[in-house]
């Protein structure tokens, strides 16, 4: 892979997850301090509107990014009729954690520090693949997540941790507010942002997530305050 110095350059990528292979879309900012994987959430991938949005703020920031599909197009099929995989949240924790031990084997990406950001079912198979690599990852956030699906992961997780929920998403603050008590990590917060649904359609709500997002990685995932370009 090379990177191109003038401009924001995304590839298509294949990440090895054990025996099989998973599409993904890196976006590897020159000069980048930091890499952030997204895990999407349930009946969603790579190609998410939303978390796309996140994505290309983050890496205005000079955040890399890396979304990719935590399902093969195989498995993909079988959920759209079954739709358990996409709540096998130890599988895609499984397969979070492969990407991540993937970017040690790419030499522009080996060294630098690597965050989660989670979305609905994604956002509780981020902490639970935080909990397997403590030593890797440096900060986690989740957008609508379900972080109550970590479970036993909750107590493990030592990355400084956001949890972002809409003020109209009522079950959801409710989930977040219970497995806030439970985070291991020693920095943990939780924003609600007033008005703002499950899928943050609202005016200027995802921007604020994106901005909460990038304020957050860039504190405490590259030490500093991320760049604005």
């Amino acid at each position: 892979m090379t990177r191109q110095a003038h401009a924001i350059d995304e590839e298509e990528v294949r990440v090895t997850a054990g025996p099989v292979m998973l599409a993904g879309n890196l976006a590897l900012p020159p000069e980048a301090s930091g890499i952030v994987l997204f895990a999407h959430g349930s009946g969603s991938g790579r190609h998410s509107p939303r978390n796309r949005f996140v994505a290309s703020q983050l890496q205005e920031s000079g955040l890399a990014t890396l979304l990719f599909d935590l399902l093969t197009e195989r498995e993909e099929a079988i959920d759209q009729y079954s739709g358990h995989l996409r709540f096998d949240i130890g599988l895609l924790a499984e397969r979070l954690v492969a990407a991540t031990d993937w970017l040690t084997r790419q030499s522009l990406m080996a060294e630098l520090p690597v965050g989660y950001f989670g979305a609905s079912t994604g956002g509780g198979a981020a902490l639970v693949a935080a909990a397997d690599r403590p030593e890797r990852v440096r900060a986690v956030v989740s957008r609508g997540g379900r972080p109550d699906l970590a479970k036993d992961s909750l107590p493990l997780v030592t990355a400084p941790t956001l949890l972002i929920v809409g003020g109209d998403d009522d079950v959801v603050i409710e989930l977040n507010q219970a497995a806030l008590r439970r985070l291991g990590a020693p920095i943990k917060k939780l924003e609600i942002i007033p008005g703002a649904s499950h899928l943050f359609e609202e005016s200027g709500a995802l921007e604020e997530v994106a901005r909460l997002a990038a304020e957050w990685f860039g504190h405490h995932l590259t030490g500093k305050t991320a760049r604005k370009t």
